[in-house]
């Protein structure tokens, strides 16, 4: 229970009025934009975002929620919203089906999504299984960075792997600059070092991913050279033949375990039951309904296919 609401429930002078009488809940927080001139031109080019319709925009989705979602547990904040805006190109109807599948997903899967904060996740971050580079691309795109050999089996479940990831990404997209998807696009994603068996399974793989998905993927091996075409040396650690010194990951653990209570507030509140919310959730973009799957496979594409 809020502070909030302890003060009233133990206020005399707040215990001794009706519910009627009651003060409205305190209104969303205001949105305020933080873009450039240069981002704020390229949302209105590529995302149909015109600066002038956007707090009306978003109070259109909030009417959406309040009237078809009315149990959905979610913020309504204009920052929040925005972000489901943003990624279906302000298209009113598939923004609130990405919002829904968004809870669903969260909601299917609670041994990745319950208490999903920092602090429970220090072994994985001190593994240095992921990290996110201090140098962004030259599209401005941050790099993640991940290291699978730094797992050990016996130490943790891959689902906290999973986890770490996801907390990762949520923190990424505080920055109104990376929600240009829901509310991240993975532009590339770039493989090194792997294993010959790796490249056979994902030739088995492939042709079931979508082709834009398809073609984001890069397998360079050991070639390095090939891995800088794609990333320039000066924004890479020396671990892969960069100039921007050896990889550290203290950095992105001290940015992430100071943003505990931001994490707290969003993923470690009770919630109400979730029937009515997992019932309306249509199949991400690019599955069929028909899929057979069970309900972690289920909330695993939706994470994929959906939101990312």
């Amino acid at each position: 229970m809020s502070e909030e609401s302890d003060s009233l429930r133990t206020s005399p002078s707040a215990a001794s009025l009706s519910e009627s009488e009651l003060p409205p809940p305190p209104a969303p927080a205001g949105y305020v934009c933080s873009l450039t001139e240069d981002l704020v031109a390229k949302a209105r080019e590529e995302l149909q975002e015109k600066p002038e319709w956007r707090l009306r925009d978003v109070q259109a989705l909030r009417d959406m929620v309040h009237k078809e979602c009315p149990n959905l547990s979610t913020s309504l904040e204009d920052a929040f919203l925005l972000r489901f805006l943003r990624a279906r190109k302000f298209d009113y109807d598939r923004a609130l089906q990405l919002l829904i599948n968004y809870h669903s997903c969260r909601r299917s899967w609670p041994e990745v999504f319950n208490n999903l904060r920092p602090s429970a996740l220090k072994e994985v971050l001190a593994s240095g299984f992921l990290t996110v580079l201090p140098h962004t691309d030259p599209r401005g795109c941050h790099i993640l960075c991940l290291r699978p050999d730094r797992w050990i089996p016996s130490n943790y479940p891959i689902t906290e792997n999973i986890r770490a990831i996801y907390l990762t990404l949520e923190k990424l997209i505080q920055s109104e600059e990376t929600q240009d998807g829901f509310p991240i696009r993975i532009k590339a994603v770039h493989v090194v070092n792997e294993p010959r068996i790796f490249k056979g399974i994902f030739a088995i793989i492939k042709p079931f991913l979508k082709e834009k998905i398809a073609n984001r993927f890069f397998l360079h091996g050991s070639d390095l050279n090939s891995l800088h075409s794609n990333l320039p040396r000066n924004i890479l650690p020396k671990e892969y033949g960069g100039t921007a010194g050896e990889l550290d990951i203290t950095a992105w653990n001290a940015a992430l375990l100071a943003s505990e209570e931001d994490f707290v507030r969003e993923f470690c509140q009770p919630g109400p039951p979730c029937d009515s919310i997992l019932g309306q959730a249509l199949p991400p973009e690019g599955l069929s309904s028909e899929a057979p799957c069970d309900d972690s496979m289920w909330a695993v594409k939706s994470q994929l296919y959906s939101c990312y």
